[in-house]
């Protein structure tokens, strides 16, 4: 089993910056396929952005533009660098290793941590 721990999240102004991390463990990591996910309240889980083992990326298109995924994988983390923040990014912010099929971005895996807040006043 994967055990991953966020951190990084608080309070921001917005169209200020935060950097999220993300640790992994319980699996070799340099070969995973890694994504951010976010939640409201009342609100489905969505992707935010995913970094596929072969280093291609996605971003949902709310944040194209603004955030960068990234990993070092000695350290065994994952990263989101995220710029211009609006009050509308205010979310529980989640990594997981996601599937996917060939090259394409499939879904969320089965492991989650406990999240990290990122709350952006107005």
């Amino acid at each position: 089993q994967v055990q991953l721990a966020e951190c990084g999240g608080e309070v921001v102004q917005t169209g200020g910056s935060l950097r999220l991390a993300c640790v992994a463990s319980g699996r070799p990591y340099s070969h995973n396929n890694m994504a951010w996910y976010r939640q409201t309240p009342g609100s489905e889980r969505e992707l935010v952005a995913a970094l596929s083992n072969g280093g291609n990326t996605r971003y949902a298109d709310s944040v194209k533009g603004r955030f960068i995924i990234s990993r070092d994988g000695a350290k065994n983390s994952v990263y989101l660098q995220m710029n211009d923040l609006r009050p509308e990014d205010t979310a529980v912010y989640y990594c997981n290793l996601p599937y996917y099929a060939g090259m394409e971005y499939f879904g969320p895996g089965k492991d989650w941590g406990q999240g990290t807040q990122v709350t952006v006043s107005s």
